[in-house]
């Protein structure tokens, strides 16, 4: 199986300082960055998506602000692939489909923010498009919700969006967990 590494919206402004803070982000870029780093020593593929805002009432992600730029955490290697998207779905009119075509990518491991939106919208859109997927819990973020003048906590919005992406959609790992099974497999096909 051909994998690679899908990291989705890892940028400033999901940070404490952005202007649109996510519950437990720098923990989820610290964790995404572990990955990261498993990945370049593999010399594995590895795809950023940037979300650039192009909406005229858009109050994130603009243009040429530090908000848009990615985090320090997972800052992309010049030799790593970069993609502009517009929408939660990362494969929406953003040329992420041809690469992974290409590159005869049927497994993607995917990370990012914001889990009930870009994460979930680009995982129901992977599966769709015939990809196996493995989600990296502990390396997504998000933020509480409202709905009907209630609070639903970041955590309950997190592990609802998780739970109901496994089993169908995708598996669901820890970045330990999904390293410890990596390190078995390479084990048996030695």
């Amino acid at each position: 199986m051909n994998t690679a590494l899908l990291l989705v919206e890892i940028q400033n402004d999901y940070f404490p300082e952005g202007r649109m803070p996510l519950e437990k982000s720098t923990e989820a870029s610290q964790k995404a960055q572990e990955i990261l780093q498993v990945f370049r020593a593999k010399h594995l593929p590895i795809f950023h998506l940037q979300h650039v805002s192009t909406q005229p009432d858009a109050i994130h992600f603009l243009p040429c602000t530090k908000g848009v730029e990615f985090n320090a955490n997972v800052q992309p290697l010049k030799t790593e692939t970069i993609i502009k998207k517009h929408y939660p779905n990362s494969f929406k009119d953003t040329g992420l489909l041809n690469h992974l075509i290409k590159n005869q990518i049927n497994h993607l491991v995917i990370a990012g923010m914001m889990t009930h939106m870009s994460i979930d919208a680009t995982v129901r859109a992977a599966y769709d498009l015939g990809f196996t997927c493995t989600v990296l819990h502990d390396a997504c973020a998000t933020k509480n919700l409202d709905f009907n003048s209630l609070v639903i906590p970041a955590q309950n919005v997190h592990h609802s969006f998780i739970a109901a992406l496994q089993p169908l959609y995708a598996s669901t790992l820890s970045v330990k967990d999904f390293l410890q099974n990596s390190r078995n497999k390479m084990a048996v096909d030695a």
